[in-house]
């Protein structure tokens, strides 16, 4: 006798993914999808707001979350919604998690036979975890392409200071210039030097709300050449130049140690995957153990060294670069 459970938990995990995303682009608009190439902030001009609208709600979103880290639930999540700039609030993204978490007690209860304690546990686990997970990857995407940008920009503001303009004018052409999401980033830091912000103290603020080197390493460059100095349009290619090679290097790592960070996933994940294949193939295939006394305690055994599994190969291939 077949089961079709084990599917039905993972299509309702993915439909509560579905759901966040679906209800952020319909919030918020294509605009603030990280796949769209739209200059966010130059668009929100465009329709005729506000200078200082813009940057007041720009600012709102991406330092937010960071005010909330108190919350105990949210607490694991506010880093990364701040690197994702999400820009649900707070109460916004812990509503939606308890939406989410009753649509999909809802399916179980409908789609599954599992006790109540189970449905409801399992209900709040991909609630909470489905949310983690869609911040997570929009954090981890959107740092991604900065990284990648970040060098194209320096050297676009080394043009500029060589072809005369003054730093807060090259940072404003950077803005203008690429896209998203570092675009709207470094357009942040010009509207804030409009309004009488130091550039360097709004560099060094987004270099810490992102948690990005690189990033630091341009607001010490800057901090350094308004203390004591110097030719900044040789500073920053010497700068961009070194960002581009850790970038390179960073890839050549991450491309040397693929194998083994599969491998950790695929060790973990192979007992989960042939206990779903069993359990589908074979329902009645535990039956025979269910009432051992070990055989939940081996089960969390297992599950353990399941998941020290995956964090010890992590810890191996995280090379700092």
């Amino acid at each position: 006798m077949l089961t079709a459970e084990p599917i039905i938990y993972g299509a309702i995990f993915i439909g509560v993914l579905v759901i966040v995303e679906g209800l952020y682009l319909v919030v918020f608009g294509k605009s603030i999808s990280l796949n769209s190439k739209v200059n966010r902030r130059l668009q929100m001009l465009d329709k005729g707001t506000r200078r200082d609208e813009v940057l007041a709600k720009l600012r709102k979103e991406m330092d937010q979350h960071m005010r909330s880290r108190s919350v105990p639930l949210y607490s694991m999540l506010a880093d990364r919604a701040q690197k994702a700039a999400i820009a649900f609030t707070p109460k916004q993204l812990m509503m939606i998690m308890a939406v989410v978490s009753v649509v999909a007690f809802l399916g179980l209860t409908i789609g599954t036979e599992a006790t109540m304690p189970v449905r409801l546990l399992m209900g709040v686990v991909m609630g909470v975890g489905g949310v983690y997970m869609w911040v997570n990857s929009k954090a981890k995407k959107r740092l991604s392409m900065i990284e990648e940008q970040l060098p194209d920009a320096v050297e676009l503001m080394v043009r500029s200071l060589r072809v005369g303009h003054p730093f807060s004018s090259a940072i404003s052409i950077v803005s203008k210039e690429i896209q998203d999401p570092l675009a709207t980033e470094f357009g942040i830091i010009a509207d804030e030097s409009t309004y009488g912000r130091d550039i360097g103290e709004a560099l060094k603020h987004m270099a810490e709300r992102l948690d990005m080197q690189d990033l630091r390493f341009l607001a010490v460059a800057v901090a350094i050449q308004q203390q004591s100095g110097g030719n900044l349009a040789e500073i920053l290619e010497g700068l961009a130049k070194v960002i581009r090679a850790r970038f390179r290097l960073f890839r050549r790592v991450k491309a040397i140690t693929a194998e083994a960070q599969w491998s950790g996933k695929f060790l973990s994940g192979f007992p989960v995957g042939a206990l779903i294949v069993i359990q589908v193939t074979d329902p009645h295939y535990y039956d025979d153990v269910l009432d051992h006394p070990w055989f939940i305690p081996a089960c969390f055994i297992v599950g353990i060294f399941l998941a020290l599994n995956l964090f010890v190969m992590r810890i191996l291939v995280n090379i700092k670069v």
